[in-house]
């Protein structure tokens, strides 16, 4: 089963190179199933990085809720249209099936078809004597269904409505009966009986079927293709040969055209609701263009396989991929605080440590492993200690992250200053993309003493672009704010040259009053030295709202 390894919903660098690297770990150790996935494009900082590294970006997985397609069964057994009775039957007795879908010959899907439906057929009006005796099928599929030969044929593949009629009657009572049809559509089964079957050939019926493995003598048989009669022999009595001559008409009156069917990419959980009060026992799957996917019955969605996901750069479910919380995650590697509900049945691996960037932690596993990263992984990690620590500036640097720089940075092919140098002039946010999407691009979810917020981050070489978007940019933050039913969102736009930073804010609460950085104006604040989300600005937030808390009155 494929284990994906994720970064956070839209995904930094370190959370996209660390996603890389410990899914190539896991490939060459444990889980050679291992998949590295992300919940959005790569930002143009994050390209760089990985056309330096010649690496491909993560598989871009929006959603790992389970879905239909997870637990319904392939190759399922079906029945076509142009089918009958017989073959089909014979063919849910085989497999032990009492439901199918139906294809046309081009493998499109047409219907669904029931055991109960077909039987239908076989009794269709038999309360009504000529409807009874009507069989709408071609000759092949009704030689086919008594077991017999031809001995004389004119187009047998031809599709005709007949009418059955039995000579187990008296010759004059026969021949009587014999003119109230039309003989273009007379089908008649008879024994041994030359005196039945004389005047059905002179009456140049379409089909004539002999009875108890007997054959039409060389004279009669001259005649039946004179007359372009076609000769069926049958080896069963004139009852079951008749019984089974019912057997060979069509399925198309039985097909349920307007079942229920399921998307592919439904979720489990929808899928359950929709079948929840269905009397349908089967449910056909359709891909996007319709055809047929699969089966479903409401016995595989009672305990379905779960997605696994393996986090890292984040160990809230609020942060993770959509769906997460009904995934299996089997481990977690990440450098921020804990928080959110993340739960687990079964004990998993949880590396959490103090260090500026997740790549520092897959590094260690590299070499705990004894395994040398490529010089493309070793790139990549090391971009993502590079972005997360400010290129070892930031307060969240370690030692740990300075000696696994090194230790990287002596397995990449690539000059490394200036790669440093290029990755972070290339791709400012605020000179490339939209106030909408500049606000989204890195932002994360919190969850403290009952406030819910966001903090986005951005790194830009001076606050120039700042000061000329900053209204947009509040605008934006506000409509954020709004779409996630937050109680405020923060955006901190960090200057790589001066290691300081602007925090914007979209609504300032009673609690930022206490706050001990200069307002440069109304809801915006300058945070010199600040260039950390994680190890600066959230904990100072939660400090306040700490002490909001303490002075509110109980």
């Amino acid at each position: 089963m494929t284990v994906y390894v994720f970064g956070h919903r839209n995904p930094d660098t370190d959370a996209i190179c660390a996603a890389l690297a410990y899914a190539d770990l896991l490939q060459r150790t444990t889980r050679p199933d291992a998949i590295a996935a992300c919940c959005g494009a790569p930002n143009q900082r994050t390209e760089y990085a990985l056309r330096q590294a010649g690496l491909a970006p993560p598989r871009i997985v929006m959603d790992v809720r389970p879905e239909v397609s997870d637990v319904c069964r392939r190759n399922p057994i079906v029945a076509y249209e142009d089918e009958v009775f017989h073959e089909v039957y014979q063919r849910m007795e085989q497999h032990y099936i009492g439901a199918m879908p139906v294809l046309d010959r081009q493998e499109r899907f047409v219907g669904l078809l029931t055991l109960i439906d077909l039987l239908k057929i076989i009794f269709e009006g038999d309360e009504d004597p000529g409807r009874a005796r009507r069989v709408t099928s071609s000759i092949s599929k009704i030689c086919g269904a008594v077991n017999g030969e031809l001995q004389h044929e004119v187009n047998p593949d031809d599709r005709d409505e007949l009418i059955v009629m039995v000579g187990a009657m008296s010759a004059e009572g026969f021949t009587k009966r014999l003119h109230k049809f039309p003989s273009s559509q007379l089908l008649v089964v008879s024994g041994n009986r030359p005196t039945i079957q004389l005047p059905a050939l002179e009456h140049c019926v379409r089909v004539l079927v002999v009875t108890g493995g007997y054959r039409l003598s060389p004279g009669l048989m001259q005649l039946a293709k004179l007359n372009d009669v076609t000769v069926i022999s049958s080896e069963f009595d004139t009852a079951t040969t008749t019984m089974r001559i019912k057997s060979a008409r069509m399925i198309d009156p039985a097909i349920q055209r307007e079942c229920q069917t399921l998307s592919t990419k439904l979720p489990i959980a929808d899928a359950r609701k929709e079948l929840e009060r269905s009397q349908q026992k089967l449910f056909p799957v359709l891909d996007d263009q319709g055809g047929l996917f699969g089966v479903l019955s409401k016995s595989d969605l009672i305990n379905p396989p779960k997605t696994q996901l393996v986090l890292v750069d984040h160990n809230e479910i609020g942060q993770a991929v959509l769906g997460a919380d009904e995934s299996d995650v089997v481990e977690v590697l990440d450098h921020h605080r804990l928080g959110g509900s993340l739960k687990s049945d079964q004990p998993i691996r949880f590396i959490n440590e103090p260090v500026g960037s997740t790549c520092t932690l897959v590094a260690k596993q590299f070499r705990a492993a004894g395994i040398e990263p490529t010089p493309g992984i070793a790139l990549c990690m090391a971009a993502g200690i590079i972005s997360d620590t400010l290129h070892l500036r930031s307060p969240t640097t370690t030692d740990v992250d300075r000696q696994t720089l090194e230790w990287l940075a002596a397995r990449c092919e690539v000059d490394m200053d200036q790669f440093v140098r290029e990755f972070f002039e290339v791709g400012s946010s605020l000179r490339t993309h939209k106030a909408e999407k500049v606000v989204r691009e890195d932002c994360k979810e919190f969850e403290d003493r009952g406030h819910r917020f966001s903090i986005s981050q951005i790194e830009e070489i001076g606050f120039e672009l700042f000061w000329e978007r900053r209204n947009e940019l509040l605008q934006a933050l506000i409509d954020l704010t709004k779409e996630r039913q937050l109680e405020f969102s923060a955006l901190l736009v960090t200057d790589i040259i001066s290691n300081g930073s602007l925090l914007l804010l979209s609504h300032e609460t009673e609690f930022w009053e206490a706050i001990n950085y200069p307002t440069v104006e109304r809801q915006l604040y300058k945070l010199d030295a600040v260039v950390s989300r994680k190890k600066q600005l959230l904990p100072l937030i939660s400090k306040l709202l700490e002490n909001a808390a303490m002075e509110t009155p109980t």
